[in-house]
């Protein structure tokens, strides 16, 4: 494929449910990650962007997905799907475990080409999400920022809100709403954003 073309998902499977540290996937293959607090809508954005339904469990209680999962595309690389992080209801023991599961991986993990870093666009960053977005900045990897839920806000909000992050932490932005009519553009180019990342 070339740089600039927009990748093309022909196979999708699931290769790997992982709980534990010590079963992280150390293998040299690109990694596309995905993270972001629980309820941010990971699921049907990682779900929106392979073309399936319901391939990445959605739950409505937030912070069920305690694991990471590995989807293997095309046979070439994965989509990472991290926990999410930063839900108060979850035990403090698991919320431990989860937030020690996406440290090990974060520095453990071999040929990670893009990290889309998912946020709520009526909240911004909080707390939790600086605490992350600190290890993935040491790392210096590439990153895009995706604000789900846009369509809970109006334009010149969310306009605002894009430009605060741009401006305050040097981050690619793009919005992004499962239920708005552009979304097939927004994926497309999200799919452009993710063929750049494994070509270059």
């Amino acid at each position: 494929m070339e740089l600039n073309e927009t990748l093309k998902i022909k196979e999708v499977q699931l290769a790997a449910t992982v709980f534990a540290r010590s079963n992280l996937i150390a293998d040299d293959l690109p990694k596309i990650i995905f993270i972001g607090r629980s309820n941010v809508g990971k699921s049907s954005f990682i779900n929106k962007i392979i073309n399936r339904k319901n391939f990445a469990k959605t739950s409505s209680t937030p912070g069920k997905t305690v694991s990471i999962n590995y989807y293997l595309i095309n046979r070439e690389f994965y989509f990472v799907d991290l926990p999410g992080y930063g839900y108060a209801r979850v035990s403090k023991k698991e919320a431990q475990r989860v937030r020690e599961l996406i440290a090990t991986f974060f520095e453990k993990v071999k040929n990670a080409r893009l990290i889309m870093m998912l946020i709520d666009s009526r909240r911004g960053f909080m707390a939790s999400d600086i605490e992350i977005l600190s290890r993935i900045l040491n790392k210096e990897f590439r990153m895009l920022t995706v604000l789900t839920k846009s369509d809970k806000l109006r334009n010149s909000e969310l306009v605002t809100q894009k430009n605060n992050l741009q401006k305050e932490y040097g981050l690619k932005v793009i919005t992004f709403s499962i239920k708005s009519k552009d979304n097939d553009e927004k994926r497309e180019e999200v799919l452009k954003q993710i063929n750049q990342a494994i070509m270059e």
